[in-house]
């Protein structure tokens, strides 16, 4: 495959990500990979699915949000990344990747997510009926329960959500939006402003799964709480056709399991879009 390092322009920070296809050109159609949050394009599935879609025929488009990472600079001491993200702008960041394939000559991209970028798809997919199929890895549920729900597991703000959602109020109606608050638990460092966005803005994917049509294949390693991955829930909601995988000895970044993930992956994209055998 080739592999070209690439920026999407939006009306603000750019987008970095890596574009990859197949020696011969793609022959399958686009593809685009979302990450999980505080992530990025060069770990997780992102980095490890590209080589198998391209030998499948897919072009395929592996990109930062602009909350990527926790935080970050670029090319000046500027604060940037998942610190500062905010529901809005992933979904926008989605739509420029997207536009930008379009460019490219793939203007009905897959779209594949992982965790937090598998919620932002769900949304992706239900905005744009025509995206030819889907996958989920390990979709979270989102929704006005989500920080709540991952704080009970000792993510986000722990024991301690009471307490820390009140300062972050308080920082916003001083016009201190921006500044960074720390969590007892994972991502461990937001900004008060995008702490309750998180709270009020998220997708929650099942409300959104009778909008989606398209094939959908949501993954779930058998390690991960059902609740917060309802890949069963979302099929019996789906608005389409939807396969469920449960990876066994798997956790939710799929340590070790990759080539599992990418087994079921190409194989259910192979049959569901009827792709040649290579």
């Amino acid at each position: 495959m080739r592999t070209e390092l690439v920026t999407i322009l939006t009306d603000t920070l750019p987008l970095d990500g890596a574009y990859y296809e197949p020696e011969e050109g793609a022959t399958a159609g686009g593809a685009v990979l979302f990450h999980g949050n505080t992530m990025n394009f060069y770990v997780g599935a992102p980095r490890f699915l590209p080589p198998a879609l391209t030998k499948l025929g897919f072009a395929c488009l592996a990109f930062n949000r602009r909350g990527h990472d926790i935080l970050s600079v670029r090319d000046s001491r500027l604060a940037e990344g998942a610190a500062f993200q905010t529901t809005a702008e992933g979904i926008a960041d989605n739509r420029y990747a997207a536009a930008w394939m379009a460019e490219r000559g793939f203007p009905n991209p897959v779209v594949i997510g992982h965790s937090n970028g598998g919620m932002l798809a769900v949304q992706h997919a239900a905005d744009h009926p025509e995206t030819p199929a889907l996958v989920l890895l390990s979709a979270h549920a989102g929704g006005s329960e989500g920080v709540a729900s991952a704080s009970r597991r000792g993510l986000m703000a722990g024991d301690r959500l009471e307490e820390i959602t009140a300062a972050a109020r308080a920082m916003v109606a001083e016009g201190r939006g921006r500044d960074l608050l720390l969590m007892p638990g994972w991502w461990y460092v937001t900004s008060a402003e995008s702490f309750l966005d998180r709270m009020v803005s998220m997708p929650a994917i099942l409300d959104l799964a009778p909008r989606v049509s398209c094939p959908v294949l949501f993954i779930r390693g058998d390690r991960e709480p059902p609740d917060q991955y309802p890949a069963e829930k979302f099929a019996a909601r789906a608005g389409g056709a939807c396969d469920v995988a449960i990876v066994p000895d798997c956790d939710h970044f799929y340590v070790g399991r990759e080539e599992t993930i990418v087994e079921i992956v190409t194989s259910w994209l192979a049959r569901t879009l009827a792709l040649p055998a290579t």
